[in-house]
């Protein structure tokens, strides 16, 4: 069979072993789906659903109303909407509250997201007007005060998932700022990105600010994302006040990024195990709170096999380190982990990770210090088979 006639019957997604110490990998997919968002899409995939149909009433529903109620007991809200990603949701809502009009923005919260997307590219593309206050480090409450005139539409508070500016700075409480917002009649939205619908730090994770508290805070309208600390699927969810969910639900844009079956299924099961108390069996929030005991016990198995099947290839050894979220997620913070460590011999670390990577089920570790490096924190079951039969595999290669 020719290599072309090859890749036509061959799917080009192939499963990879995510040995990155990246939890949460933009370029390996994000989240993975716990095993009752798989059952629910493949219940979407394979019978007709009430998607946008109301059983009792017999007539025509919407679609959005199968994760609303779950959506509104887990944030407080009044009323959600769901699109194909955060940065939809944020383009949404600046199209429809905020056309042709001005949004005041910190300047240190201009954020640029994945893939070169700019916030204030993002801005620019709903029609709406950035109106920058304050400076890269300090913005008050004054800033925004003294930038309101008769062409502002919003106050916009942009928490920086991807980045921390540390050292001397100043940014106005979100509460400060509905105040504000209250006082000039003048909306407050919020792109809070991450997504954490419950407190983190109870699984001993860094503090991230909650979808609730915001919507606590007096937030008229809240975006975040689905595949991020939530652990669901890719989406923009959109909640707030019922009559702004409206008018964003009403723009014309809205059947552009809006979500299909496979993306509300997905995130229907996801949102009744936060509700259920199952959110530890998501599998981010598995990967993220793992008990580092249990990492520590995948390391010593695997690097001592390694050290065995790739005897004079390589050296193994077991050290500590540390992973990451990820995609944005507490972008600073890092959880304390175990790595197993190649140090090659008789090959150079480039082509060890090389080989690595073109197994049967790519190993994607990381090169640091001309050492190959594994981190275990995401490191289950059947992986440790296919780590080990790419050793093998590798040490064949090298033999012949």
């Amino acid at each position: 069979m020719s290599n072309l006639s090859k890749k036509k019957i061959e799917s080009s997604l192939k499963k990879i072993i995510n040995a990155t110490g990246t939890v949460i990998h933009t370029n390996f997919g994000r989240s993975i789906l716990s095993r009752e968002a798989v059952r629910n899409v493949e219940l979407a995939c394979t019978n007709y659903v009430n998607l946008e149909y109301d059983i009792e009433s017999g007539q025509r529903g919407h679609r959005d109303r199968l994760t609303e109620g779950l959506i509104k007991e887990l944030t407080g809200c009044e009323a959600s909407v769901v699109v194909n990603n955060n940065a939809a949701a944020v383009l949404l809502c600046l199209n429809t509250l905020a056309k042709g009009k001005e949004v005041i923005v910190s300047r240190g919260e201009l954020v640029e997201i994945g893939g070169s997307f700019r916030i204030p590219d993002v801005m620019k593309s709903s029609s709406a007007i950035l109106r920058e206050v304050g400076t890269t480090n300090r913005t008050y409450i004054k800033d925004y005060r003294n930038a309101i005139n008769d062409n502002t539409a919003l106050l916009m508070r942009i928490h920086t998932s991807n980045y921390r500016i540390e050292g001397s700075i100043a940014s106005p409480d979100i509460k400060e700022i509905v105040s504000l917002g209250n006082e000039k009649n003048i909306p407050v939205i919020e792109d809070l990105g991450s997504g954490a619908i419950v407190d983190m730090s109870k699984y001993g994770l860094p503090a991230e600010p909650t979808v609730k508290d915001s919507i606590k805070s007096g937030v008229d309208v809240v975006m975040f994302s689905g595949d991020k600390l939530l652990g669901g699927p890719q989406a923009g969810i959109i909640v707030g006040k019922q009559e702004f969910i409206n008018s964003i639900r009403n723009n014309p844009l809205m059947r552009c990024v809006r979500v299909g079956k496979m993306t509300i299924s997905a995130l229907e099961a996801t949102l009744r195990m936060y509700l259920n108390g199952m959110e530890k069996n998501i599998p981010s929030i598995a990967y993220l709170t793992r008990p580092i005991g249990e990492i520590l016990k995948i390391a010593e198995l695997i690097s001592a096999k390694l050290e065995t099947i790739l005897d004079g290839i390589a050296k193994a050894s077991v050290e500590e380190g540390s992973s990451q979220v990820g995609s944005g997620s507490l972008p600073v913070e890092s959880i304390k982990s175990w790595y197993v460590v190649l140090q090659p011999i008789n090959t150079s670390v480039d082509d060890l990770a090389r080989l690595f990577r073109s197994g049967e089920v790519s190993v994607i570790g990381r090169i640091r210090d001309d050492k190959f490096i594994m981190d275990m924190r995401t490191i289950y079951g059947a992986d440790i088979r296919y780590i080990l039969e790419t050793a093998e595999t590798i040490k064949t290669q090298k033999e012949s």
